[in-house]
């Protein structure tokens, strides 16, 4: 799982900053400022997810860690949805999103918990 970690973590990464990258740059002029609050927040946390799973990556490289498949799957998950949801929000997907935007906060909390509970066993 560490190579496959740290992989998933890389692209999340590099999406954050290709997204951040477009709202400044070709979604400036197009969407109202509360739309690009949306989007900016979507990359923001999206990078966090993408950190979180470098770390799950890289404190797995010696072998499997209790804990840390299970943090591994609520922050790729959690990201992805948090961070999709507002993106669509953003650009004006419907409004039911927002109720299923705090089920990805919510992974990604699960997430770093999990982080933070193998951490401490380590």
């Amino acid at each position: 799982m560490a190579h496959f970690g740290v992989m998933v973590g890389g692209i999340y990464c590099a999406l954050a900053v290709i997204a951040g990258a477009f709202g400044a740059h070709a979604l400036k002029t197009r969407l109202d400022p509360a739309a690009l609050v949306l989007w900016e927040t979507a990359a923001r946390y999206l990078i966090y997810g993408g950190f979180g799973l470098l770390v799950v990556g890289l404190l797995t490289v010696g072998g499997p860690r209790r804990g840390l498949d299970a943090g591994f799957l609520a922050l790729a998950l959690g990201s992805l949805v948090f961070s999709g949801t507002v993106f669509a929000l953003a650009l004006g997907g419907p409004r039911w999103l927002g109720a299923v935007t705090p089920l990805g906060g919510a992974g990604m909390i699960l997430g770093f918990l999990c982080l933070a509970w193998a951490g401490a066993r380590l």
